[in-house]
């Protein structure tokens, strides 16, 4: 695992905040930063946890509480804290690195089931970590547009040579580019992805009764369709569904 951050100055290049020179949560900060350093994983888990119940958006907080745990051998809560850093910072490689060894703790993993190519290149153009960089492009268009609009109608007559099918296609561009943009910021406010926090969850039926379908894996990421008073219709990364107790699973957000 990758060693724990600890340097103020670090912390405020990642996240730009000043986060852990705030005077309201430097005391647990330092407190979670000495007992993690002297392998006392619970006790730094516990401070780390009553900053995270602040909400701080940062990511440094949630990637130090995932290595705790992972620490601890608790894989659902180590990949719940990484993929929540991921959610505050989308390319933190780092945070990156360190889910993939936690994942790879997993035992019986359920694999992703094969998916058309399209899918797949719309879920990366849509991913979270892409919304800033596409409103920016689509900034830029809309400038550009702008400029060659205006410059059609202050130009004297004959002397405008930009082709108009050049206006349509950066206007159609520019659509669709914000329209992606849009979808992912979308996906950045998911609320429907969980992680299994339990060891080998029980998958039910919609009826909930009789044997279990399957057992989950704790470290499992699935999406839930509905709820339905204490149980969740989740969908696995396989595509199969099945119901399962709100107390087997965590939402990331």
């Amino acid at each position: 695992m990758k060693q724990l951050i600890i340097i103020p100055i670090i912390l405020l290049l990642l996240t730009g905040q000043a986060y852990a020179v705030n005077s309201n949560y430097a005391d647990q900060w330092k407190k979670g930063i000495s007992f993690y350093q002297q392998k006392q994983y619970d006790s730094a888990v516990a401070y780390f946890e009553q900053i995270a119940e602040l909400k701080p958006y940062n990511a440094v907080v949630y990637y130090n509480l995932g290595n705790a745990y992972y620490r601890l051998n608790k894989t659902g809560p180590a990949i719940l804290n990484y993929e929540r850093a991921l959610r505050i910072e989308p390319d933190n490689k780092t945070v990156k690195d360190n889910l993939l060894v936690a994942q790879a703790r997993i035992s019986n993993k359920i694999q992703a089931g094969g998916e058309i190519f399209f899918i797949n290149w719309w879920r990366i153009l849509t991913k979270p970590g892409n919304a800033n960089l596409l409103a920016i492009l689509a900034l830029v268009l809309f400038t550009i547009l702008t400029v060659l609009i205006t410059f059609k109608r202050v130009s004297k007559p004959g002397s405008y040579k930009v082709p108009i099918q050049v206006n349509v296609f950066l206007t159609f561009l520019f659509i669709c580019i914000l329209i992606i943009a849009y979808c992912s910021a979308a996906n950045g406010l998911d609320n429907t992805s969980a992680v299994i926090m339990e060891k080998d969850a029980p998958l039910m039926n919609a009826d909930l009764k009789g044997k279990p379908i399957l057992l989950v894996p704790e470290g499992t990421i699935v999406h839930i369709k509905s709820e339905k008073g204490s149980w969740a219709e989740i969908s696995l990364p396989d595509g199969r569904s099945g119901w399962l107790l709100h107390t087997e699973l965590q939402k990331i957000q």
